[in-house]
């Protein structure tokens, strides 16, 4: 896993452990070409942030900051140590990401949002849960985007709060950005 381009391009990060699912560099490459100049001068928020290798790229690609949010300390250390290798500077923050948005201040024009898959029927569905959860809507920006990574389902249901711009599977992997209804 490494930094695809920026002022970091070719670093390579470390993942927290081995349970962990880093996101694939080409899914991250394809994600941030589709964003183009939407990241440069960006307020970023990444939720579920593992290893931070969605909000380190946008650091890299000229995101004027980066929140990380995770509640597990060793995504937070690892976090920390990508930031130290890529000399970026984000705000890192231990603490469950739903908690978080009830409490967030000013809005950010892009949210990443990278939640575990639930791997079996009846595990949590996290991604589902944060595109119900209505704080998430007002930590975005009015013409912000989420970029939300899941795992592929049959009959996905979007909840009508959200507008589905763009869709894209990279084999167990979905990645759908998204845009608050009006």
């Amino acid at each position: 896993m490494r930094v695809i381009s920026g002022s970091a391009g070719g670093v390579l990060l470390k993942a927290p452990s081995r349970d962990f699912r880093p996101t694939m560099d080409v899914v991250r490459e394809a994600v941030f070409s589709a964003l183009g100049n939407l990241v440069v001068g960006a307020r970023v928020l990444d939720l579920f942030a593992g290893s931070g290798a969605y909000g380190i790229e946008a650091l890299s690609r000229g995101a004027s900051e980066v929140v990380f949010v995770d509640n597990h300390l060793k995504s937070i250390e690892t976090i920390r140590l990508n930031l130290g290798k890529t000399r970026l500077e984000g705000k890192l923050i231990q603490e469950d990401v739903f908690k978080y948005l009830l409490h967030v201040g000013q809005p950010f024009r892009l949210i990443f949002a990278d939640p575990p898959y639930a791997k079996c029927a009846g595990d949590r569905n996290y991604a589902l849960e944060l595109l119900q959860f209505k704080p998430l809507n007002t930590a975005l920006e009015p013409q912000g985007l989420l970029v939300l990574e899941r795992a592929p389902e049959k009959n996905s249901v979007i909840p009508g709060t959200w507008e589905v711009t763009r869709s894209k599977k990279y084999g167990r992997t979905e990645v759908i950005f998204c845009i608050p209804k009006s």
